[in-house]
């Protein structure tokens, strides 16, 4: 009884000598309750609160008249470009899609880029709004469904792309069916003259670039194998690499940018490639023009003629290109990074005087969140930022118009209370059961294994798992659901625009109706136009 004594008072004494030591570094407060910040600093212990204070990232947040003024300014701005965005025709139109880029992924960048205070470049966009991205059949989606929403202006039945919602998934009779297919603001765009581009870091025939200028009954059926496989070897149906490469949009792509270099090679020609139709899509492309220009490497791009180039299709990896961290880590790095390839394209696209449309997708966001790595996921994020900010520097307000949007949402929370200026992977403060949890965490995904075990029903210590983990960029966050990949998220999703016409991108608004907007503003496809305004 004595023993079990002891060891009680030596448990809350550490638990107690834990909880004093994380309030001394800013991850808990003492006396107040947590969801009070006012009691909490205000009866904070002198030496903590003067401690607490130092680590605000701006010291002068800590006078009224700072915020004040910052008010007044926002006021101010707001107040000077109200209802005076361009009104002319957007000539040009870029549209930067953050692939499962949440309002949580974004908020977390921020504190990733230096402090929650930080800015990413397209959230000083003068107009935001909100998109519902709920699919026909599935109240979370897809980015197969969602990139026929946005790019198409139908929704669609989850994992569906180009086809409205006749078609359901794998349905191969209704695929062949054109009657169902829809067309993008790809085509609505090159039907009216422009050049269209495209470039992603996933593979070029993944989901979001393929909905531009493909239409399947599965996203899967990127390459013949596995389109045989599904619907037999007479189905009538060209899998997505082959629609790229002959379809209608496919064909008139001035720019082509990604990873995927397999879907486009059969395995006679390559020991990689994915095909078994005996093509290779790529050597086809090259001698369709002697001024088509193919690359491979981050040095091929900085070289290509933007003055006398056709056409380019870059293939920079097999699969989808490299995490940025990983590509920057390596001894020699011979893969562009998004902000490069923007750069490349908006040089070649240009050129031509009656405009163009681009879609440049972060795709690793994305891919990183399914896996629970979170770091990755935030640096594909200020990718994307760089990106835009990028963009916007080369182009003019008065007729180009930028948005930037996300296809879904993902299960990722900040969440604990932890201080200002903690590292956004760190701990954020103790739970009930006297075990830290971290600021980041996923409702479901593979990582739950890592910090959960089983056989006693209770959380591991995630400082075990974050210890000295600054390099590593596939450490995993925790889950609270095991599942072999992590999930989508339901919520809406944010919508940013600069150019003419943007205060049309504000309010709360279906998924499918942004290519109508970007359209209007372009005076090109369906519907009513800005130039009849």
């Amino acid at each position: 009884m004595l023993f079990q004594r002891v060891i009680g008072v030596s448990v809350r004494f550490v638990v107690t000598l834990w909880v004093i030591i994380q309030a001394c570094n800013g991850g808990m407060a003492l006396k107040c309750g947590e969801d009070d910040e006012d009691c909490r600093e205000q009866f904070m212990h002198p030496d903590l609160r003067e401690h607490a204070l130092k680590r605000r990232s701006i010291p002068a947040e800590v006078l009224s008249d700072y915020w004040l003024d910052k008010g007044q300014r926002f006021v101010a701005y707001k107040d000077a470009t109200a209802n005076t965005p361009p009104r002319g025709k957007a000539k040009n139109i870029i549209l930067f899609l953050g692939d499962g880029m949440s309002l949580s992924t974004l908020a977390a960048t921020r504190i990733y880029l230096g402090g929650e205070e930080q800015e990413l470049s397209f959230e000083s966009f003068p107009d935001t709004g909100l998109m519902k991205t709920y699919a026909i059949d599935s109240m979370v989606p897809d980015s197969a469904c969602a990139a026929t929403a946005f790019l198409a202006g139908v929704k669609a039945n989850y994992g569906t792309l180009g086809v409205s919602g006749h078609v359901e998934r794998g349905d191969c009779d209704a695929s062949a069916n054109t009657s169902f297919q829809v067309d993008s603001i790809g085509k609505w765009a090159l039907d009216s003259g422009r050049q269209v581009g495209l470039i992603t870091n996933t593979r070029i025939t993944h989901a979001t670039p393929a909905g531009l200028y493909a239409h399947v009954a599965d996203r899967d059926w990127e390459n013949d194998k596995k389109l045989k496989n599904d619907c037999g070897k007479n189905s009538g149906i060209k899998d997505i690499a082959l629609q790229l490469m002959e379809g209608d949009v496919g064909s008139r792509l001035k720019v082509i940018m990604g990873g995927g270099r397999a879907q486009f090679v059969d395995n006679g020609y390559y020991e990689d490639g994915k095909r078994r139709d005996g093509r290779n899509l790529i050597q086809e492309f090259l001698d369709e023009s002697a001024q088509n220009i193919y690359v491979e490497t981050k040095e091929d791009l900085e070289h290509a003629d933007v003055e006398n180039t056709k056409r380019l299709l870059g293939l920079f990896n097999d699969g989808h290109m490299k995490y940025n961290l990983k590509a920057m880590d390596s001894v020699k790095n011979h893969q562009p990074s998004l902000p490069e390839m923007t750069k490349k394209a908006i040089e070649i696209l240009q050129n031509d005087d009656k405009g163009y449309f681009l879609l440049v997708e972060g795709g690793r966001i994305d891919t990183a969140h399914h896996d629970n790595k979170a770091k990755l996921a935030l640096d594909e994020t200020a990718q994307l930022s760089e990106a835009v900010a990028l963009a916007r520097s080369m182009t003019s307000e008065e007729d180009t118009l930028i948005v930037v949007a996300a296809d879904h949402s993902h299960t990722m929370s900040i969440s604990g209370y932890a201080k200002r200026s903690n590292n956004i992977f760190g701990i954020a403060n103790l739970a009930d059961d006297n075990i830290p949890y971290l600021t980041l965490s996923y409702a479901n995904g593979p990582s739950f294994k890592d910090f959960f075990d089983t056989k006693n029903s209770m959380r591991y210590d995630p400082s075990d798992q974050i210890e000295d983990s600054d390099l590593d960029f596939d450490l995993q966050f925790p889950s609270t659901a095991p599942l072999e990949s992590e999930t989508h998220g339901g919520e809406d999703v944010a919508v940013y625009a600069s150019g003419p016409w943007s205060d049309l991108f504000s309010g709360v608004y279906e998924q499918s109706t942004l290519p109508y907007l970007m359209a209007f503003a372009g005076c090109f496809g369906p519907g009513n136009h800005a130039c009849q305004a």
